[in-house]
């Protein structure tokens, strides 16, 4: 009798403990490259946080990183479950874990994205005129920040190594137009939709700061996630994008903020372009 008892507390023990560790696992963890303040992507985060632990059924958490390496880092080390990437991020990501970092959702817009460039100068009329001029991009990873403005300068023969008097690295879109706007440099380039946020919200004072170049079209963004989640969680994530709709507050709440129309399925051969662009720069080994 005693001995059924022991058994029995070890059985609960272990029951117990099994309990623990699979709530301790259940947490879906997401991330995003940091192309904006940290207020903002957190602010951006929580409401499709909350969306998803209603979908998935496990509690979900945002992990700011602090640059885009450790948001690449982050996924291929399965330390996240989830993450944001710009096209260029996720090429690197996808190389440096051998295939194994897939993307699955994209914005619509994400298929046509475009890059600005900026200054106040009405001298600045075409990339041209940037020769001999001060210029920041944004991070060295950015897709719409740095690879595809660049990509394009090199396109207009302007070599930016070469022609630039100066190039910095903002970090970011919003600090990208903060020094163009406070005399820093004399012009930028950033991702389009984080301009047209800044300028619906009146953050930017467009008399002085104006659009000079608009860059042609090319895939940007995804939500990736490692080849190793199982296919039955990814179905379910992907079915959790693709069902957000404009037509429910929850959803339009959260595409507004994402800055999407909704989101559509996408796959690896849309970021060649991307990472045939790296290659050419120079970006990518």
């Amino acid at each position: 009798m005693q001995n059924k008892t022991v058994l029995r507390l070890f059985a609960s023990l272990a029951i117990g403990i099994a309990a623990v560790s699979a709530q301790a696992q259940q947490v879906f963890r997401i991330t995003a490259i940091p192309d904006e303040s940290p207020t903002e992507l957190a602010r951006k985060a929580a409401p499709l946080a909350k969306y998803l632990e209603g979908k998935l059924g496990v509690k979900v958490e945002f992990t700011p990183v602090t640059d885009y390496a450790a948001a690449v880092e982050a996924l291929v080390n399965k330390q996240v479950d989830l993450a944001w990437f710009g096209g260029f991020t996720f090429v690197q990501a996808n190389q440096r874990s051998g295939g194994k970092v897939v993307p699955l959702v994209q914005r619509e817009e994400d298929e046509k994205f475009r890059s600005v460039f900026i200054a106040t100068d009405p001298a600045i009329k075409g990339l041209a005129d940037l020769k001999g001029r001060d210029f920041t991009f944004g991070s060295q990873s950015s897709t719409s920040g740095h690879l595809m403005p660049r990509s394009f300068l090199l396109a207009a023969k302007v070599d930016p190594d070469k022609d630039l008097k100066r190039v910095a690295y903002s970090g970011a879109h919003d600090a990208t137009v903060a020094a163009v706007a406070s005399g820093k440099v004399d012009a930028g380039a950033l991702n389009i939709s984080v301009w047209e946020k800044l300028v619906a919200d009146k953050k930017v004072d467009t008399s002085k700061v104006r659009v000079f170049y608009t860059t042609p079209a090319y895939y940007d963004y995804n939500w990736s996630v490692h080849a190793d989640m199982p296919a039955a969680q990814r179905e379910k994530l992907a079915r959790a994008f693709l069902e957000l709709s404009p037509e429910t507050p929850e959803g339009r709440q959260i595409l507004a903020l994402q800055r999407a129309t909704r989101f559509v399925p996408t796959r690896v051969e849309n970021y060649k372009g991307i990472e045939a662009a790296a290659r050419n720069a120079g970006l990518l080994k």
